[in-house]
């Protein structure tokens, strides 16, 4: 049967056999005959770059901050949010597997041209918005590591179209070596710095033990959102549900079981080095900063007291440095992600490079001109509205993902158990509540979170 009758049968609405990135997809062979291990590495990628928006520079000041300010509690709302997170992201692979359509595709053939060119406007936000993080995250990594002043450092963030062009040319799985290198550098930098600042493991580990304070502080409340607000990001469910079809399987019901097996252990082992890696910005804000009264409610803050604090001169440095591969990591993935939307929602298909530029040129601008007026702080409140704007895109991706993957009619026997069902829709209400109370609070105070 081919992919078009397929989409048929299933009951999508547009009738279409284009495939999502199509130059790579079914690039990457699976060996038939082989043991787990072998299967799993064979699978094992797109989960990493999954994990990068998990790890973005938008959420590190917070993370920082709520840890200086409320020492290990709120690593339980980074647990929870990782767990929802798996969840989403496993949903989102298996639409891919199984309809061989990407979320954006199934949400156009679900819902018809005029929704999908609203949807695809909303998705293009979030991609900004993303990039935005990742420019002005790179932006500060350079100035701290090399005194490169904001504005430049903005400017100089364009030059990654070339490297991305590039990786491009290498193929697929060059790509996801690249991310994955760079994940293992952000990982073990946050382990060095947290064995070197000595946390109280017994008050380490009750940290993730969900408390009442939590909702009844209303500051903690607040940092809480924030971190709960930039876990499951938009545009990984449209990543995830595209790149997870760079595998050549059989699609029959034991190649998609199969691919959905491995796909699912390889997005959950990486978002858990991504849960880690959360946890450790946390904990190392509450062992270095918790109840010593310093502000270190900004990543350049945290960068200039890290040293002094732990008595480890390096460790400023290897901050700035892992900042930087963070930002680095969203530059690829970003880009991806917008050639998967425009190609999706709206058939629209250009230059890897170009659309690139276009993106990176729009997420620059503001960022430059808000940098030469207002300076740092202004940067800061830019890089928390950019989480605002992720934040109200997130339902539009959520509710469609919920919706498809639950559906008989177009999962057949892969649709989702009730529990899974169950389990999804609250989920998906407890991110939209908690992301409508978020940008409420932003909106009628105007402040920052806490």
């Amino acid at each position: 049967m081919s992919d078009e009758q397929e989409i048929k049968k299933n009951g999508w609405l547009h009738k279409s056999s284009s495939l999502s990135l199509e130059e790579v997809n079914s690039s990457i062979n699976v060996p038939a005959n082989a043991g787990f291990w072998r299967k799993f590495f064979a699978f094992a990628g797109p989960g990493s770059l999954v994990a990068v928006g998990y790890v973005d520079p938008g959420n590190w000041a917070t993370s920082i901050a709520g840890g200086a300010r409320f020492g290990y509690a709120l690593l339980s709302v980074i647990l929870i949010s990782n767990l929802i997170a798996m969840l989403l992201q496993g949903l989102a692979a298996k639409l891919g597997i199984v309809t061989g359509l990407d979320l954006a595709q199934a949400t156009k053939g679900a819902s018809g041209k005029k929704t999908a060119y609203f949807l695809w406007i909303l998705a293009e936000l979030a991609i900004i918005a993303t990039d935005l993080a990742e420019v002005i995250g790179s932006a500060i990594a350079l100035n701290l590591l090399f005194n490169i002043p904001l504005l430049l450092g903005i400017l100089i963030t364009t030059l990654d179209v070339m490297l991305l062009l590039l990786l491009q040319r290498k193929g697929f799985r060059v790509i996801e070596s690249i991310i994955i290198v760079l994940m293992a550098t952000i990982f073990l930098v946050f382990v060095f710095e947290v064995v070197v600042a000595r946390p109280e493991v017994s008050a380490l580990l009750a940290g993730y033990i969900p408390k009442p304070e939590i909702v009844a502080n209303p500051q903690m409340l607040f940092i809480a959102l924030g971190i709960l607000g930039a876990t499951v990001m938009p545009h990984n469910l449209y990543l995830h549900s595209s790149i997870v079809q760079t595998r050549k399987i059989e699609r029959n019901r034991a190649g998609k079981k199969e691919a959905i097996k491995f796909s699912i252990l390889d997005s959950t082992f990486s978002l858990s080095i991504a849960f880690l890696i959360n946890s450790a910005i946390l904990i190392l804000g509450a062992a270095a900063f918790y109840g010593t009264g310093l502000d270190v409610s900004e990543i350049e803050a945290a960068y200039r007291l890290l040293s002094p604090t732990l008595g480890v001169g390096i460790a400023s440095t290897l901050f700035a440095v892992a900042l930087l591969a963070s930002g680095q990591n969203s530059t690829i993935t970003g880009t991806l992600t917008g050639q998967i939307i425009m190609e999706g929602f709206i058939n629209l298909r250009i230059s890897p490079w170009l659309r690139r530029l276009i993106t990176r040129l729009i997420a620059v601008i503001p960022a430059f001109i808000v940098t030469w007026i207002a300076g740092a702080k202004g940067i800061g409140d830019l890089l928390l509205w950019s989480q605002v704007v992720l934040s109200l895109q997130l339902p539009f991706a959520v509710i469609p993902l919920v919706l498809f993957t639950s559906s008989k009619e177009k999962m057949g026997e892969f649709a989702n158990k009730t529990w899974v069902k169950i389990l999804a829709w609250l989920c998906t209400g407890v991110i939209i509540v908690l992301n409508i109370f978020l940008v409420g609070y932003i909106f009628v105070t105007g402040h920052e979170l806490g």
